[in-house]
């Protein structure tokens, strides 16, 4: 193609309705024809990333290769297209507001008064088209956050709008929206997509698909009275009804011609169809299992449906190549004692202790490693939840009682964990962490060197500000606890791996960030088979 096609995915009514999921799909159709897609997220709160923002606000925070903190959408992006995401593909208003106060204050604008129009729109354009023109790309997928409507987002649907003006037909509007059924009637209804479009409208912006999320199916009468009210043809009314996996949804999406409909309004040659065997094939594999396995997933956010996405959907990936479904139970950390941790644990085939910050639940997760280390149950621990299994293991094997992190307990005489030397002077807490991709090199005579098959040095993900004391690496090494994943230019701890037990792990990086359906990760894909293992 000789330039990239832009297609703005907005959406109205409610929030939640899946606009990433649809945005990640129609990547998916896109690519199964042969063209190069990536999705973008515009998210309109003024944090400069999610970085600092709660799991009980925002859910999971997802990390770029470059480092960047993100939206848990853009590990959608990666799971379905199998493209790795970067801070392009993130913007936020607190970062378009921050580039353009610093253009201002060092004088860019010329003494001009900076305005939300020209200036702000500008700056979003700017970090819209920064994918697109890097030339890797056909179409640029384009998802703004929020509701149509909302205070927050209407900078970005004035840059939608001055862009489908621009652009023409190198540009598309998708607006996702909901189609209710009230039982008492036994009826859809369409008003609340009327209204929604008519606010749209009002913006300047005319969708040219309309994706309709229902639980019935839309007869032809509702899809041409949609039609009809939002001024599109009633091929471009886009049913998106109630899935059992996510993973439905571009085979969904392909069966409703939601591709076709984009590369028309495009005006994009169609060529051959989507090729979505491997799709079509891991599908079936996910709803027919041949048997299953029950991991404990212990953590302090496990109320959050959305605070540990990716390690729920690397379980669904590592699923399939394991022909068998995972039972994820939840296991919330704080409520793990002693006097209860053989009544919570006994059933497990395997069970993962989760990353998180802060003290809270930290006791449960150590109670919850002991347990499972005495009982040769299967563990993964990822970052706190590998740090927790070295302070458990300081505890109980070395004997130092008091052994801890030095995040929980600053002035500990054994402090097994303790913070990064480049960490020690910062006080800013966005973005400072140790981000994105690092290299680790794996022991050849590792447990793990296996799993990676045989590969000698990985890049994994990470997120931290603590790692392992190298003071303690000697004790815990003669001990049974073996580093056997290193990054040799710091000298940093990344993996160990406990001796004498069937599959005992903690990692230091975040192997959930680059499972994808096509690639599984295979940290995961070992666990799940060392799970079903030990239930046999």
């Amino acid at each position: 193609m000789s330039h990239t096609k832009y297609i703005f995915v907005t959406g109205g009514v409610t929030s939640s309705l899946g606009k990433g999921i649809i945005s990640s799909s129609l990547a998916k159709l896109l690519q199964a024809r042969g063209f190069k897609a990536t999705i973008q997220k515009l998210d309109p709160y003024i944090n400069v990333d999610p970085g600092t923002l709660n799991p009980y606000e925002h859910g999971e925070c997802y990390v770029t290769d470059d480092g960047a903190e993100t939206d848990l959408d853009l590990g959608h992006y990666e799971r379905f297209s199998n493209v790795p995401t970067s801070q392009a593909n993130n913007v936020t208003t607190g970062r378009i507001y921050q580039t353009v106060i610093d253009k201002e204050r060092k004088g860019d604008y010329l003494g001009s008064t900076v305005q939300v129009i020209p200036h702000i729109t500008d700056e979003i354009k700017r970090s819209i088209k920064i994918l697109g023109e890097s030339g890797k790309y056909d179409f640029v997928i384009t998802e703004i956050g929020g509701t149509v409507g909302d205070i927050e987002s209407l900078p970005y649907v004035e840059t939608v709008r001055q862009m489908r003006w621009e652009l023409g037909e190198d540009c598309a509007v998708i607006h996702l929206t909901l189609i209710p059924y009230l039982a008492a009637a036994g009826e859809l209804k369409t008003k609340p997509t009327q209204h929604s479009v008519k606010t749209l409208l009002e913006q300047g912006v005319q969708p040219d698909i309309i994706v309709c999320r229902t639980e019935h199916s839309l007869n032809e009468s509702i899809r041409r009275k949609i039609a009809r009210f939002c001024n599109v043809s009633p091929s471009s009314v886009i049913e998106s009804i109630d899935a059992s996996s996510i993973y439905d949804v571009p085979v969904l999406m392909r069966n409703e011609g939601l591709d076709v409909e984009v590369l028309n309004k495009t005006n994009t040659p169609i060529g051959k169809e989507p090729d979505l065997k491997d799709w079509e094939e891991f599908l079936y594999k996910l709803k027919n299992p041949s048997k299953e396995v029950n991991i404990g997933l212990v953590g302090k956010y496990v109320e959050l449906k959305d605070a540990y996405k990716s390690i729920n959907e690397a379980f669904v990936h590592a699923s399939t190549r394991n022909d068998c479904k995972v039972n994820v139970v939840l296991i919330h950390s704080e409520e793990v004692l002693d006097e209860n941790v053989d009544e919570k644990l006994k059933d497990l085939d395997g069970m993962l202790v989760a990353p998180g910050f802060g003290n809270r639940g930290i006791e449960g997760k150590i109670t919850a490693i002991r347990y499972v280390r005495e009982n040769k149950i299967p563990f993964l621990g990822i970052c706190l939840g590998m740090q927790c299994a070295v302070i458990e293991f300081a505890r109980n094997v070395l004997g130092y009682k008091d052994a801890h992190s030095t995040e929980m307990l600053e002035k500990t005489k054994h402090p097994v964990i303790d913070i990064m030397e480049e960490q020690k002077k910062i006080s800013n807490l966005g973005g400072t962490m140790r981000l994105g991709a690092y290299q680790c090199k794996l022991d050849k005579d590792s447990r793990i060197f296996d799993v990676y098959g045989g590969i000698k040095e990985v890049n994994e993900r990470h997120r931290h500000r603590y790692e392992f004391n190298n003071a303690y690496l000697d004790e815990c090494k003669t001990a049974g606890l073996i580093p056997v994943g290193v990054n040799t230019k710091n000298n940093l701890v990344e993996i160990v791996e406990l001796k004498d037990h069937p599959w005992f792990f903690g990692v230091q990086f975040h192997p959930e960030y680059k499972s994808t359906v096509a690639q599984p990760h295979p940290i995961f894909v070992d666990f799940v088979k060392a799970a079903l293992d030990n239930k046999s």
